[in-house]
């Protein structure tokens, strides 16, 4: 699901780009601009998938699991900042026609490759912004749905060639309406996950005491670890060896993720809660923080989005 919306929305927006210049360019018969806009179009896509591999190269060099953790933690963060800045500002601005226009005939009018860096930038963009948020979805869900890829890259392209080389009526703006909605869901979801790796960096850290928890002995003797007293919003669906009686065998997978126990569905490796894990950054044991800054989050993408559609200005 992560992987159609993201990849529709970013391949929608440069299949848009390169339908607007391409129509310019070639209703004024410029063969040679025309070459240039699909070498762009080439380049920039080996550019992005480059991009990517370097991008996950780096991040799969970090030995330390601590480490590790505060990285995955800063990359939802601007994972979230991203989506934030691309649904709100960039969107409204590059998928404008009459720019794009003036832009490409400024191109033209250069001397050389104009309309090739035009387009080369313009879609890297594009192809940068896809490869930080499939990976975000990818840390979160630990798998990757190559159908939900593709899909969404195949309907895009389509409606994209539907709307600026056939001339179609298509109300793309219901179907931004839509894909900005999800996607600002998406961003509070990426900030929830941020949060709890931060959490993850500071257990495995040993770093607790930075936020004033201490491994604690109580007056029995017993040692209270210091991330047994992180306070949880709630703590369900623990995953357990065996099933109490009035626990329904449905509901529950044995052997998930290769531990040998019953998983229930809601939890947040479940095969229901993964879902919801990955698109809206749910938990089984969300702590304070994570919970608060996911409300804040949704509550300030919501009203965002409600903005930008809906504002009578």
């Amino acid at each position: 699901m992560n992987e159609f919306i993201i990849t529709f929305r970013e391949t929608l927006e440069a299949a848009l780009i390169i339908g607007i210049i391409y129509t310019v360019i070639s209703r004024q018969g410029l063969k040679k601009e025309v070459n240039q806009l699909w070498y762009g179009v080439f380049a920039s896509v080996i550019a992005s998938v480059v991009v990517a591999v370097f991008l996950n190269s780096i991040k799969e060099s970090i030995g330390n699991e601590s480490i590790e953790k505060l990285v995955e933690a800063t990359l939802m963060y601007i994972t979230a900042g991203l989506l934030w800045y691309v649904i709100f500002w960039l969107a409204k601005h590059i998928s404008n026609k009459e720019a794009l226009q003036d832009q490409t005939k400024v191109a033209i009018e250069t001397a050389g490759w104009g309309v090739f860096f035009l387009v080369f930038f313009a879609i890297l963009r594009e192809g940068f912004e896809t490869a930080i948020f499939l990976m975000g979805s990818f840390s979160v869900l630990g798998t990757f749905s190559y159908l939900g890829f593709f899909l969404g890259m195949i309907l895009a392209i389509a409606i994209g060639y539907l709307v600026v080389v056939q001339g179609r009526r298509v109300n793309l703006n219901k179907f931004f309406q839509v894909t900005t909605l999800l996607l600002a869901v998406f961003a509070s979801g990426m900030v929830a996950y941020g949060t709890h790796e931060a959490e993850e960096f500071l257990v495995k850290g040993n770093h607790l005491e930075w936020v004033g928890l201490d491994d604690k002995t109580l007056e029995d003797g017993t040692i209270l670890l210091a991330k047994n007293q992180i306070n949880r919003v709630w703590n369900v669906h623990k995953p357990s060896k065996i099933l109490e009686e009035n626990q329904n065998k449905m509901f529950y997978s044995y052997n998930l993720h290769g531990k040998e126990k019953y998983s229930h569905l809601m939890h947040d490796k479940g095969r229901v809660g993964v879902f919801l894990k990955g698109f809206m950054g749910y938990n089984s044991n969300p702590n304070w923080p994570e919970f608060i800054l996911w409300i804040i989050s949704l509550i300030f993408g919501i009203g965002l989005w409600r903005k930008f559609y809906f504002s009578d200005n």
